[in-house]
């Protein structure tokens, strides 16, 4: 999921290096009739952009999860929950 998000703001010019971008991921295992079984994954990504990037990156996280092959194999599986906190720097570096 990181990869394709990170390939979908590579397309808009947004850097991924990783002094700039990160995911924080947990999930949930439950035990569902006698097997367990992973039933959420939250994942929150944190991405640092130049000035006047927030909303293309904003653009990305709604567009990503559709072209995702590793979200696609799991939704209606397991409940995946996406969020992103995006900072943009003073500079441009």
């Amino acid at each position: 999921m990181m990869g394709t998000l990170a390939g979908v703001l590579a397309s808009k010019k947004i850097p991924t290096h990783t002094d700039r971008y990160r995911a924080e991921v947990e999930g949930d295992i439950e035990n569902v009739e006698g097997v367990l079984k992973i039933t959420r994954i939250r994942v929150h990504y944190i991405l640092q952009v130049h000035r006047g990037k927030v909303e293309e990156a904003r653009q990305s996280m709604d567009e990503y999860l559709h072209r995702c092959p590793a979200a696609q194999s799991v939704i209606g599986c397991i409940d995946l929950q996406h969020t992103m906190s995006i900072r943009e720097m003073a500079e441009s570096t």
